[in-house]
């Protein structure tokens, strides 16, 4: 049976090992640990199966400007699934709940830099279709955003930046 909860502080370890594990390199799992330093975490969740944590989904703070005001919304990523569990369906889970999370604790929208055959199933779309655009040349199809509260994207929004420790991952 799979258990969906948030990351208590017990839970970084594992963490980092899933990250480091699902990428085959630290980067991501440092970007966590910084992260976390900084206080710069709005949602973490975790996958336990058998007692032990599986999966991790992080929502941090993204920087939205538009003309002289900066906003602050909501960013998906890292999401790392242990490479063993990958393609079982946990991962969408994780995403499936924290976007219902976000949803109740009243987030307007989320955006993600991310796989475009894997994150339209949830209802991300490219962010050029609300004139949002990240701070980096990405192909548009990578960089997606997805409406938790109807029409909130319709207001004007424009550059969207990801916390600086992400301009460091590689």
């Amino acid at each position: 049976m799979i258990k969906i909860r948030t990351e208590p502080k017990r839970d970084i370890s594992a963490i980092y090992d899933i990250n480091f594990q699902a990428f085959g390199q630290a980067a991501e799992a440092i970007l966590i640990d910084q992260l976390h330093q900084k206080n710069a975490i709005i949602l973490s969740l975790v996958a336990e199966e058998k007692k032990e944590i599986v999966r991790h989904i992080l929502f941090s703070p993204v920087h939205v400007h538009s003309g002289e005001n900066i906003y602050e919304r909501v960013g998906l990523g890292p999401m790392a699934v242990l490479p063993e569990c990958q393609r079982t369906g946990i991962g969408s889970l994780l995403v499936e709940k924290g976007l219902v999370l976000l949803r109740e604790r009243g987030c307007g929208f989320v955006v993600v830099l991310g796989h475009p055959e894997y994150y339209p199933r949830f209802g991300f779309v490219p962010g050029s279709r609300f004139d949002l655009t990240y701070e980096y040349d990405v192909p548009d199809e990578l960089f997606m955003a997805l409406e938790l509260q109807k029409g909130v994207l319709q207001k004007i929004f424009d550059l969207v930046k990801y916390q600086p420790e992400f301009n460091e991952v590689e």
